[in-house]
């Protein structure tokens, strides 16, 4: 199974648990615009990017226009500390690059970006709580896979769909269906 097929698993079965869900659930209400914007939606294009990049199948997050549904999301969703986690945590991710790299997250090489992300995962992983790229990652998958290039390309997709057929048999290498 390849990464991309993995992250698409995770994103059907994350479903409602993704962090930041109940104020989603419970209604999105516009509270404050806070003091960051275009810059950091051009920062998390890169990062979306990097976790899901553009293959020769499918178009990568800088096409779903990533960055600014995940800085909407946060904006308008989040409850303070988790927009404060996660602003706070892009600032973290631009001070590591920074400090090793000696350049900001969107001058690096591919590799180093994905070396930096492949390290934070390990943090996140380890840190056994809410973790600011736990929540880069979530809304990703998320932002990507609702997205008309992750339903339209990256998924296999009807438009309108016909009668439910339980039996349809999986070929390897079939997309999911969107």
């Amino acid at each position: 199974m390849n990464r991309r097929d993995a992250l698409s698993l995770t994103a059907l079965t994350l479903g409602g648990t993704i962090i930041g869900s109940e104020m989603f659930l419970s209604g999105c209400t516009s509270k404050k615009t806070l003091p960051t914007g275009q810059a950091d939606a051009l920062l998390l294009d890169e990062v979306g990017e990097t976790i899901l990049p553009e293959t020769a199948d499918s178009p990568g997050a800088k096409a779903a226009n990533i960055g600014e549904f995940m800085f909407t999301i946060v904006n308008d969703c989040y409850n303070p500390e988790e927009e404060k986690l996660f602003f706070d945590g892009l600032k973290k991710l631009e001070e590591t690059a920074s400090q090793q790299y000696s350049s900001n997250f969107a001058a690096l090489s591919a590799e180093d970006k994905h070396e930096l992300l492949l390290a934070l995962d390990k943090e996140a992983k380890e840190e056994g709580k809410v973790h600011y790229f736990t929540m880069l990652k979530q809304l990703t998958i998320w932002g990507y896979f609702t997205s008309e290039p992750g339903c339209t390309k990256a998924l296999r997709y009807n438009p309108v769909p016909g009668r439910y057929e339980g039996c349809i048999p999986y070929e390897k290498g079939d997309k999911a269906w969107g």
